[in-house]
């Protein structure tokens, strides 16, 4: 796929940002609670696996990010301000 960079699936691969994936777990959780909804609801609302995410065990990709931000009614501005 890569045949220039071969090594460059696996990096991308194994790479991930633990402080981030924590501050954005901290944030989805922090937004479910602001609006009293428990991770089942979510759940049955979205089909993501919030328990998973709220963990940080899981690297989100965009499109989920979006997806709850349609779902808490905000938008990707406001859900990265105060991430770093």
């Amino acid at each position: 796929m890569f045949p220039r960079f071969p090594s460059f699936v696996p990096y991308m691969a194994e790479r991930r940002n633990d402080k981030l994936l924590g501050q954005v777990a901290e944030r989805i959780r922090d937004l479910r609670k602001e609006r009293a909804l428990t991770q089942t609801a979510v759940y049955e609302d979205t089909g993501l696996s919030i328990g998973r995410i709220e963990a940080g065990s899981m690297n989100l990709t965009l499109t989920t990010i979006s997806i709850l931000c349609d779902y808490f009614e905000i938008t990707l501005e406001e859900f990265f301000r105060g991430i770093r």
